[in-house]
């Protein structure tokens, strides 16, 4: 039987009535009707939930809320009710969906005021419940033959970014973009059969260094400048400020020859490696980090390239991270990372920290590749 307008106005009076008089039952059979007539809105629905809730009926308050969510499949407030409705069935991987939706779609939409608790519940009982399930599948694993110590790195890492204690990391190269390059954060470097040649100069390059330091870290410049001609995207308190500075023996491709000159060895060092030689590239420096200063999270220019570190003064005290890995500088062994990677550095010793950085070509781009880049990156130079 169809409803004329004044019928469904009555019907959600007399239902909306009940309900606040702490008439529950009385309620859910206006309620019901509308929806029988198809005439229920969002608020019936949420009123029928309501009403249900109220008389501990679970399953009238999932099937209120399973007809809120057809109209309304991105409400906040509905995926806190189905969840809540999961939790009560038992259902613990159906509540923590519609708990993890609730918190993804919070940000975009203002929280009701009686939504907040119920929101900071929803975070804790997924915290909860990652934790819990994650245990569940350690024990598992560990049946099965494959405890911690025995697994292959890349498979841990998918094991820790399951339960959320790794994010994923893509590039985000803030220029250009070569597609299908895998997303790797540290690159393994016995791959690379240059390395061992630009280890193995370690302490020569070091003395070439300790001999720039002595005059009073003279060429050396902070590694970020404001540009009169170019806007500034954010306030990094790294600007123009020597906490965190460059000595560059070449930038953007632009070789000092001063610098080269007083470093020989470091010159001829890096030589072994594949130097993107383009309009940008290579950028070849000694990076001075002073004690106490950090360098906040940041994505490079452009992924058809890798950076290099050879750490030369590491005190104690200072990290490096690339995506959801962290690791320590040693002195004298080469780090290998694509920046396009969120990454961050941080020195909280008492004293510098110095490395040489240096960019190379991807190893999976072909020679034709790499002179298609290469093209592209002069061209872009005459624009």
């Amino acid at each position: 039987m169809q409803l004329n307008d004044q019928e469904a106005e009555r019907l959600v009076r007399e239902g909306a009535d009940a309900l606040r008089q702490g008439r529950p039952r009385d309620a859910r059979g206006p309620f019901e009707r509308l929806a029988r007539t198809g005439r229920a809105n969002a608020q019936i629905w949420l009123l029928l939930a309501a009403a249900c809730r109220a008389e501990n009926d679970h399953s009238g308050e999932e099937s209120a809320v399973d007809g809120l969510l057809a109209l309304e499949p991105r409400l906040l407030r509905g995926h806190l009710m189905k969840a809540r409705c999961r939790a009560s069935a038992g259902d613990e991987r159906g509540a923590l969906n519609f708990y993890e939706s609730a918190i993804l779609l919070a940000p975009a939409q203002t929280v009701p005021a009686d939504l907040i608790a119920e929101l900071e519940h929803a975070n804790s009982w997924v915290a909860e419940h990652r934790t819990l399930a994650a245990g569940r599948r350690e024990s598992a694993l560990t049946a099965l033959g494959h405890p911690p110590e025995t697994r292959s790195a890349r498979f841990q890492k998918s094991v820790e970014i399951l339960s959320g204690e790794r994010q994923i990391f893509l590039q985000q190269p803030t220029g250009y973009y070569f597609p299908e390059l895998p997303q790797i954060q540290f690159f393994d470097t016995t791959r690379f059969d240059w390395v061992p040649a630009i280890e193995v100069a370690t302490d020569a390059i070091r003395a070439e260094l300790r001999e720039l330091l002595s005059d009073r870290a003279e060429g050396f410049r902070p590694y970020l400048q404001h540009h009169a001609n170019q806007p500034r995207a954010d306030d990094n308190r790294l600007l123009d400020n020597v906490d965190w500075s460059a000595l560059f023996l070449a930038e953007n491709g632009e070789t000092a020859d001063e610098h080269v000159a007083r470093c020989p060895a470091t010159w001829e060092a890096v030589q072994a490696a594949p130097l993107p030689r383009i309009n940008n590239s290579p950028t070849i420096m000694f990076s001075l980090l002073r004690a106490g200063a950090r360098i906040a999270p940041h994505t490079g220019t452009h992924n058809a390239r890798l950076i290099c570190h050879l750490p030369l003064i590491v005190p104690d005290g200072c990290g490096f991270r690339v995506g959801n890995e962290i690791r320590q500088w040693e002195e004298g062994k080469l780090l290998i990372f694509d920046d396009t990677i969120e990454h961050e550095a941080w020195n909280e010793s008492a004293e510098d920290r110095v490395v040489l950085i240096f960019d190379i070509w991807r190893p999976e781009l072909s020679e034709q590749e790499r002179v298609e880049v290469a093209a592209l990156f002069h061209g872009a130079s005459l624009e």
